[in-house]
């Protein structure tokens, strides 16, 4: 690599520089278009009152013809108090509106799910989770953003209980799948066994908390697992996490590392075949000595923004064989947007009621396969966005995992999941660059 840290540092600067000239011209990102033809005025005669009374009233008979008679089928809400934005923290719901804006973009552009931006002006817990439930009418599902822990766990538990919509974490489920995507590549390279693996984790926030469930469901064997938190490894015998709001942390160090090893998060790093790192901007945050104390073909997943726990080229030096971050501009994104708008676009077009683990393990071994199908090597585990072709076949795979659990109202063929998929993508693809064209998107 011939870059330098402070040129790397400067080039990580730029996007923030074109995003505040950007965000200030367009006065946003997002924007509501109608869907139906509107040949003249005498048409709101059949979309608003009074034609549009008889699908109000079978609704009313049937609340299900909602799917029907409204877009409620193809639309999300992207929701967050605001207490975590990115690397920002609790910024509030004013301050997160750009990302959920950017969200719901995304969400359109790969997926071709309309979604919709809420920030709640409140950091009550139960408070949130009963402002969720009162808009499940209006949605076809739900996906979670940028909420501070534990409270994030506690929301996500509550409203999957018993909303009427699937409700998904990004910051949980998101990042465990595409970390696993992540994983299932490194280990067909490595020729290593998801069932012998030792596994590290440094940090114990959202995505780290999430990719220990969804690892272990996927094979990874508990007790082949550490855990390091901001004050060492977690084990049975600590008694700090005896607070209640320390349930989750709990949970981990009584189902994870056997032995009660203790001490600083270097001890996850020795004889380790995987360490999933995320905790803060770095570089330096993980030292090079503790990679060196890897075990052979070892894979690093130093995740933090902008800048990861350690430089990639560094790791490698220290003796890492597969290193991913969470940047573009590396080798291995480890990116979200590869998963969260396929899997709702599965989601959505079976109708199913809840997204399972299953589900999410399901997308993370399509998104392997693609990047197989493509070519696997030390730099590239799984494919990149431009790579669209990817999103439907993830998409179907998880409405087929949903129809095999029996939790799809919508029954249909894997091809036939592919062409759905496909085609509401196509759209939403190219009608943003008709309207760029025609100059109704505006460039600057």
């Amino acid at each position: 690599m011939d870059f330098t840290n402070d040129e790397m540092i400067e080039k990580a600067k730029k996007p923030a520089e074109e995003a505040l000239k950007l965000h200030r011209f367009y006065h946003g990102k997002m924007q509501t278009v109608p869907k139906c033809c509107i040949r003249d005025i005498s048409d709101f005669a059949i979309w608003y009152t009074p034609g549009v009374a008889e699908p109000c009233k079978e609704i009313n008979k049937n609340p299900e013809l909602a799917y029907e008679f409204t877009n409620k089928a193809n639309t999300i809400a992207v929701v967050t108090d605001g207490t975590r934005v990115l690397g920002l923290g609790d910024i509030g719901p004013e301050a997160g509106l750009p990302v959920m804006e950017g969200k719901c973009m995304l969400f359109k552009y790969l997926g071709g799910v309309d979604a919709v931006a809420i920030c709640l002006d409140t950091k009550d817990p139960d408070k949130f989770i009963e402002t969720v439930r009162m808009l499940t009418p209006a949605f076809g599902g739900i996906n979670l953003e940028d909420i501070a822990q534990p409270k994030c766990f506690y929301i996500l538990d509550e409203l999957r209980k018993d909303c009427k919509v699937p409700v998904w974490h990004d910051d949980q489920q998101g990042t465990a799948a595409v970390n696993l995507a992540g994983l299932y590549s490194g280990l067909k390279i490595t020729g290593k066994r998801i069932e012998d693996i030792k596994v590290g984790f440094f940090g114990c926030g959202a995505a780290n908390v999430a990719t220990v469930r969804i690892l272990i469901s996927a094979g990874v064997n508990p007790k082949n697992i550490l855990i390091a938190d901001s004050k060492g490894v977690l084990h049975s015998e600590r008694s700090d996490l005896d607070d209640v709001k320390y349930d989750i942390k709990r949970h981990l160090a009584q189902i994870t590392n056997p032995d009660n090893v203790s001490g600083g998060p270097e001890k996850i790093f020795e004889d380790a075949d995987v360490v999933f790192c995320y905790t803060k901007p770095g570089p330096d945050v993980v030292k090079k000595e503790w990679v060196a104390r890897m075990a052979k073909d070892a894979m690093l997943f130093a995740c933090a923004n902008p800048i990861p726990e350690i430089w990639p080229w560094e790791a490698k030096k220290a003796g890492a064989r597969i290193v991913a971050t969470g940047r573009s501009d590396f080798p291995n994104q480890i990116n979200n947007s590869l998963i969260f708008p396929a899997v709702f676009r599965g989601t959505l077009d079976v109708r199913a009621s809840v997204i399972t683990d299953e589900m999410c393990i399901a997308a993370a071994k399509t998104l392997s396969e693609c990047a197989e199908k493509i070519g696997l090597n030390e730099d590239y585990l799984i494919p990149t966005m431009d790579q669209t072709w990817v999103y439907p076949e993830v998409a179907a795979s998880v409405g087929v995992k949903a129809i095999e659990q029996g939790v799809a109202k919508l029954t249909t063929s894997r091809e036939d999941l592919v062409k759905m998929a496909e085609e509401r993508i196509r759209l939403a693809q190219e009608m943003t660059k008709l309207l760029m064209k025609e100059g109704l998107i505006k460039s600057l």
